[in-house]
């Protein structure tokens, strides 16, 4: 029998959170996890040519949270980094989320008071709607047909192979419309990528001798060897409970890497393709740490349904199967904490994971 203080179930931001916290305060911590490496969909590498690659695809960290932002700055000395993405659309590139740049183009207008762009938008959106029931409708809500139609409803379906009008409206409403040319994606306070990369910052959080971390361990194939005070739980909530309510959908991403023999590929770390594309978006890795190379590298993604559990899917049937699970984890109470984007059932940014460790933690 395996006896710890705290037994942490994944490797990812959720966990190290707590792992760390617990070390700190004098707990002997064991985690366990199924895959080959910490950090979750985080984790990072170098490759042969001295690019740092985002396995799972592209991670910025933003936010506008102080104490989170103190709190990963312990571990790692971030860049300056400012992530902005263009949209490639009918063969042209735009600046997204839209902004007053993207709407001059796109119409072929010259406005330039935010005004001008907030009037010309009332004339373009749907009216009709006063309290938009999904994605769809809280779009075109804002920016009416012609910008959705182009920027957003091919891009949703590709991603979540549902039409925008079966998601939550928080779905979309998590991207910005601007009317000002403010061309980042993100508009937080605090922004930058770790000099050293994210695998290193976990590796510096999992530092104290009192965490043991045992990778390739599956915590279901081992928990009745285990004996703690408190689980902390952050795989997917619905396997924790055997699936007796159901399986709860998740899209995943096939991330298919490519070198090229060039030393720049496209002008910004990302470019969205929301239409004829099977993916959609490359991303160009070099460009976030300003590495230098003679090759680079970008990967292109193609949205699935099976593989790594990355996107909760945020449709009606979901979230009537989630609310039974949480039921489950509520009577548990303080025996088992829930924490992350898959034990929760909810999208995170990475601060928000952060946060909501650290909140879960505090509460202790």
């Amino acid at each position: 029998m395996l006896k710890y203080d705290i037994i942490i179930v994944g490797a990812g931001i959720s966990g190290c959170v707590f792992a760390e916290r617990f070390a700190s305060a004098g707990k002997t911590v064991l985690m366990l996890e199924k895959r080959d490496h910490i950090g979750g969909n985080c984790f990072d590498y170098k490759d042969e040519n001295g690019i740092t690659i985002h396995k799972y695809g592209p991670h910025i960290f933003h936010t506008n949270n102080e104490d989170v932002w103190k709190y990963v700055n312990k571990f790692a000395t971030f860049n300056t980094y400012e992530h902005k993405v263009l949209s490639r659309v009918d063969g042209e590139y735009y600046e997204f989320p839209i902004n007053r740049n993207t709407i001059n183009k796109f119409f072929d207008k010259n406005f330039t008071t935010e005004k001008e762009v907030e009037t010309f938008l009332d004339e373009k959106r749907d009216k009709t709607i006063i309290e938009p029931k999904n994605s769809e409708e809280s779009v075109l809500m804002k920016i009416g047909k012609d910008l959705y139609e182009k920027f957003f409803k091919n891009y949703t379906i590709k991603q979540w192979d549902l039409s925008p009008k079966d998601l939550d409206r928080a779905v979309m409403e998590r991207i910005p419309i601007r009317t000002n040319t403010d061309d980042r994606y993100f508009s937080d306070k605090f922004q930058g990528i770790p000099k050293s990369g994210y695998t290193s910052l976990f590796k510096e959080m999992l530092s104290r001798k009192n965490i043991t971390v045992k990778l390739n361990a599956d915590y279901f194939e081992m928990k009745n060897e285990l004996e703690c005070d408190l689980l902390v739980y952050s795989g997917p909530v619905d396997r924790f409970f055997d699936y007796k309510f159901g399986k709860l959908k998740y899209r995943s991403l096939d991330i298919v890497f490519e070198e090229c023999e060039k030393k720049e590929f496209q002008p910004v770390a990302v470019v969205n393709y929301p239409n004829e594309e099977k993916y959609t978006r490359i991303t160009e890795y070099k460009k976030f740490l300003d590495e230098t190379s003679d090759k680079t590298v970008i990967s292109k993604e193609y949205p699935m349904w099976g593989g790594e559990p990355f996107y909760p899917v945020l449709d009606d049937e979901n979230k009537k199967i989630n609310e039974k699970y949480q039921e489950e984890v509520n009577v548990l109470g303080n025996k088992v904490i829930f924490a992350g984007r898959l034990a929760n059932y909810k999208y995170y940014n990475m601060d928000q994971a952060f946060e909501n460790a650290l909140n879960l933690f505090n509460k202790l």
